[in-house]
């Protein structure tokens, strides 16, 4: 059996981690797989600062006004087939009381067997629309590196949920992998970034080996990059910037370049959030 196991926890959280929608947007995808049914929520009192990320108002069916909290939620499949099972953490990044945000769940990761854990992130970067989108693949764990030849993270400085809830799960005795995606930085940070989604999902499928249906996501991220491509071409700065990007990334990828060079790249970046004021770190 594969280290990650049969019954594999798939995180990701709306905000600091998720440029893009990328992260969330692939965790989405998952959902329409099939049937989930909520494990375990948290009580959003005890985790989220309502002036950082407030509560939202909205009409129902009837015309009352309802309130809709911040929230993180653990979902199962309801009814798995063989194979390996998808489980999946999303919510809202908590802002406090981050090591008992990870117990919680990881509490009920034990109680349910769980396996094993795979987040995702999307982070801005320097990289052009135009080319594949790069993924670092990590984990702190030998047994998951040596199995799916991932690299181990060199990265100290500031960190966040994910890499909290990581390390809480792998001292707990389940082993984790990290995937994190590179958005291009010219791009709208809240505006969906399907081409990284896909990505995301791409390498989920090589990593765990579950099929996971993108026909829907393959169409959104052609339309996408073409939309970029449109804007651009009435921009000479943006069109010059892009070609300066794809030289860069043509480096990277030539058969000379260093294998370091994206988590080189994904380090750089850790940094620059770490320094910046009031950051909600990763």
């Amino acid at each position: 059996m594969d280290v990650l196991g049969s019954r594999i926890i798939i995180a990701a959280f709306d905000g600091w981690n998720d440029a893009g929608e990328a992260a969330s947007g692939a965790v989405a995808a998952l959902r329409e797989m099939t049937e989930y049914d909520l494990v375990h929520s948290i009580d959003p009192e005890l985790y989220f600062d309502y002036q950082y990320t407030r509560p939202a108002t909205r009409m129902d069916a009837e015309g009352h006004r309802q309130l809709t909290w911040p929230e993180a939620g653990l979902w199962r499949p309801r009814d798995p087939g063989p194979g390996t099972e998808f489980w999946l953490l999303t919510g809202v990044e908590p802002a406090r009381t981050w090591q008992a945000f990870a117990s919680e769940f990881i509490d009920v990761a034990l109680r349910d067997d769980v396996t094993g854990v795979v987040t995702l992130g999307a982070m801005l970067a320097d990289v052009p629309h135009t080319r594949p989108i790069s993924i670092f693949a990590s984990s702190q764990n030998e047994e998951v590196r040596e199995a799916h030849g991932l690299e181990r993270s060199l990265y100290e400085g500031p960190v966040g949920i994910l890499s909290v809830f990581e390390h809480f799960a792998e001292n707990a005795g389940i082993p984790t992998a990290g995937l994190w995606a590179s958005v291009p930085h010219y791009v709208a940070s809240a505006t969906p970034s399907p081409k990284v989604t896909l990505a995301l999902l791409d390498r989920l499928e090589e990593l765990t080996g579950v099929d996971v249906p993108r026909e829907r996501l393959r169409t959104e991220a052609a339309a996408w990059e073409a939309s970029i491509d449109a804007a651009a071409a009435d921009d000479e700065d943006m069109t010059e910037y892009i070609r300066q990007l794809e030289r860069t990334r043509d480096t990277w990828d030539s058969p000379e370049a260093s294998g370091d060079a994206i988590a080189q790249a994904f380090e750089r970046y850790l940094r620059r959030r770490g320094d910046e004021p009031g950051d909600r770190k990763r």
